[in-house]
């Protein structure tokens, strides 16, 4: 079995997106969300400390799980039944919330110095940056399989 993305069955891929990476941000956020807080609450009296970054997780949390759902429940299913008109509606929608996420990426980094570490972290601060890289990296190639591979295919004819 591979794990590479299904990039030639346009359903295949959208079953590909959801399993691989709507289930992962699920699962990853709540724990992110958390373990921010936790570092906020113990440590947020040093001026390194990611304060704030608690409540933007929360909130991606809800953003991202809009977004996911209108995936999920409006604009794949059309992409399943071959796209048709009117897609291109949808599909914008998604570029811009792409574009809104890009803008929470940014402020995560801000937040953290680019994922910076203190010299002398504890385990949780340890394990919140390793956490938050990987839910970066993952969201990054999430969004570039959509916007560069999925929905230039339903682009209208010029």
């Amino acid at each position: 079995m591979t794990n590479d993305p299904p990039l030639n069955d346009n359903a295949a891929l959208t079953t590909y997106i959801e399993t691989r990476y709507h289930q992962t941000h699920r699962a990853q956020l709540p724990d992110l969300a958390a373990l921010a807080l936790k570092v906020e609450r113990v440590h947020g009296d040093r001026p390194d400390a990611p304060v704030g970054l608690g409540a933007l997780l929360q909130r991606l949390i809800g953003t991202l799980e809009v977004h996911m759902k209108k995936e999920e429940l409006i604009l794949f299913p059309a992409i399943r039944r071959g796209g048709g008109p009117g897609i291109e509606n949808p599909i914008a929608v998604m570029r811009a919330d792409h574009d809104d996420h890009q803008t929470e990426v940014v402020e995560i980094r801000r937040l953290t110095h680019d994922l910076t570490l203190p010299e002398g972290a504890c385990r949780s601060w340890t394990a919140l940056y390793d956490g938050l890289g990987e839910f970066l990296r993952d969201l990054d190639t999430h969004i570039r399989l959509e916007n560069d591979v999925l929905f230039p295919r339903f682009a209208p004819a010029a």
